[in-house]
């Protein structure tokens, strides 16, 4: 095999198995990363080059190294999950920077934060005036949160003793792409029937559909795949 042909296969088997062994650890190693989470995916990403583009060692030792070190990876995950001590350890934990108001110096000098840093972190969270936050901390994941005082929290329902209405629940896909979702119908105590009379009062069919839910408040909501939409908005320039 040439060398071209063989960095093509290595390749499309360092991803493939990167997704497999990806997947076994689970979604938050790929999403808000913390301290041990952060130093597998680096790890997994180098030794992923090597196993596609490192001629010089056999496939075969390369994903073995991979393998080895998703054992490692997976087993710290387990622990993290048992033993809170061990979690603080691989993980990190919470630090406060902002206290009553106050700006804890010690722990922004610990966390290597400057003033320009945590001016620029607050922005982030859309507050420019630091007189506004009673507490900050800077979570485990690198993001920081913030507790504002009560006169710069958002107002809620429950402040205004707003009736809140129960009974939303969680949006139910029943058409896609002119497929009937059957097993979501199933699930939620609908029939096929119910739906395509609810088609047929709106005069539409399961094939004209290109995607129908029932949303969070109980409405329906359909949409076709003729728009009628006679000058639609350009991509490019905004325009119709």
């Amino acid at each position: 095999m040439s060398d071209f042909m063989e960095i093509i296969v290595r390749t499309i088997f360092a991803f493939f198995l990167f997704m497999v062994i990806a997947n076994f650890l689970g979604k938050q190693t790929l999403s808000r990363m913390t301290l041990h989470h952060f130093t597998a995916t680096v790890t997994f990403g180098s030794i992923t080059a090597n196993l596609a583009f490192n001629l010089r060692n056999e496939a075969w030792q390369v994903a073995t190294a991979m393998i080895t070190f998703f054992c490692i990876a997976f087993s710290l995950s387990i622990i993290t999950l048992k033993s809170r001590k061990a979690r603080k350890w691989l993980s990190g934990k919470p630090t406060i920077i902002i206290e009553d108001g106050k700006i804890l110096e010690e722990n922004l000098r610990l966390l290597r934060y400057t003033l320009d840093t945590l001016n620029h972190a607050l922005r982030q969270k859309d507050v420019f005036d630091i007189q506004e936050v009673q507490y900050a901390v800077v979570e485990p994941n690198g993001e920081i949160s913030l507790l504002k005082y009560p006169p710069y929290r958002y107002v809620t329902k429950e402040d205004l003793n707003i009736f809140i209405k129960e009974g939303n629940h969680f949006p139910i896909e029943l058409i896609m792409e002119k497929q009937i979702l059957d097993k979501n119908l199933d699930n939620n105590g609908l029939t096929k029937d119910w739906l395509l009379s609810e088609l047929t009062k709106r005069g539409l069919t399961v094939t004209s559909v290109f995607y129908a839910v029932k949303g969070t408040n109980g409405q329906l909501y359909f949409d076709v795949y003729n728009d009628r939409l006679t000058s639609p908005i350009d991509n490019e320039t905004g325009h119709r």
